[in-house]
């Protein structure tokens, strides 16, 4: 059942992250209250969310002579630009990696995830520092409800 408050709590923590499209529906959204998605601040990060996917799945450095280091800063830059919160200067994501929005995920120092990582992020997602997913992992929050992993 959704809940029929604000969670004052999930609004708090979402004042600590970046890229976030503040409105109503977005707060309603995050606190697992019934939320209109196709207002224009949620559907504009929705597609925000698409573009930069792709430009994450298709970053590679073209130079023959770059190694893993300078892909690792390359994509560190692109995860920077649309996710919440990335801890330190070792996260990174084999590719292809899909959100619902990216600003609602906080990534821990350190984290990898294998090829083909899902996050479905209407709720906030914490993931700590030293965590591993293997390939084709999927992480669904319910709405309003922080996932912690």
């Amino acid at each position: 059942m959704a809940a029929k408050h604000k969670d004052e709590k999930q609004i708090e923590l979402a004042k600590h992250l970046d890229h976030i499209p503040w409105s109503d529906e977005y707060e309603k959204m995050i606190s697992g209250m019934l939320y209109d998605s196709f207002v224009p601040e949620l559907s504009a990060a929705r597609f925000k969310a698409r573009r930069w996917c792709h430009e994450y799945n298709s970053t590679f450095p073209e130079d023959p002579s770059a190694d893993f280091d300078s892909l690792l800063k390359d994509r560190m830059v692109v995860l920077r630009k649309l996710l919440g919160h990335v801890e330190g200067e070792e996260v990174f994501i084999e590719p292809p990696f899909r959100v619902d929005y990216g600003c609602n995920i906080s990534l821990g120092a350190r984290f990898y995830a294998n090829f083909n990582l899902t996050i479905l992020d209407c709720g906030l997602v914490t993931i700590g520092k030293n965590v591993m997913f293997g390939p084709n992992s999927s992480s669904e929050t319910t709405v309003g409800l922080e996932a912690m992993l």
